[in-house]
């Protein structure tokens, strides 16, 4: 199948948070809800004026996708440029192949895409910002950068890396 038909065969970000209907939709639609951007940000976002997809791969179960998901829904709300498209991990482990991590799959996985559908990069599981910290190795530093994360707060520096290969491209 091409990333093209991939796009096709996904969900929204509404028919993906109602995959659920407890606890997992209730923390993405609260991580959703709390994402608050800068004027600097938001007029980033505006900025980008050619159509981009991003095929993404999440589980709503999966609390990495709870708080990344949300960050693509919020780009997209800014800009209509931004088409996304959601499918399971399972079943399209075929696809993330080259994106594997310590040879496993991991999800979030966005493969960002062109108008043509060729990828320009991907966005796998966690912002740089989180790894960087946990690839430091100090463990009270890591157990506060997760518990951050967890609640939202790194996700201005997913859509910052969303926003990169958007803007390098």
């Amino acid at each position: 199948m091409t990333f093209s038909e991939l796009m096709n065969n996904g969900c929204s970000f509404e028919e993906f948070i109602d995959q659920d209907k407890d606890i997992n939709r209730e923390k993405t639609v609260e991580i959703y809800e709390g994402i608050q951007l800068d004027e600097n940000l938001k007029d980033r976002i505006k900025s980008i004026h050619k159509p981009f997809n991003v095929l993404v791969f999440a589980e709503i179960w999966c609390p990495d996708c709870m708080i990344n998901v949300p960050a693509l829904q919020k780009i997209k709300d800014i800009n209509p440029n931004i088409h996304f498209s959601i499918l399971p991990r399972d079943g399209n482990e075929e696809y993330l192949s080259q994106y594997k991590v310590g040879g496993k799959v991991k999800i979030p996985t966005f493969l960002i895409l062109n108008e043509e559908f060729k990828v320009l990069g991907a966005f796998i599981e966690t912002p740089k910002a989180v790894k960087d910290v946990v690839d430091k190795g100090n463990q009270v530093e890591i157990i506060i950068a997760k518990r951050k994360y967890r609640k939202g707060e790194y996700v201005k520096d997913t859509i910052e890396e969303i926003l990169q290969y958007l803007e390098n491209s």
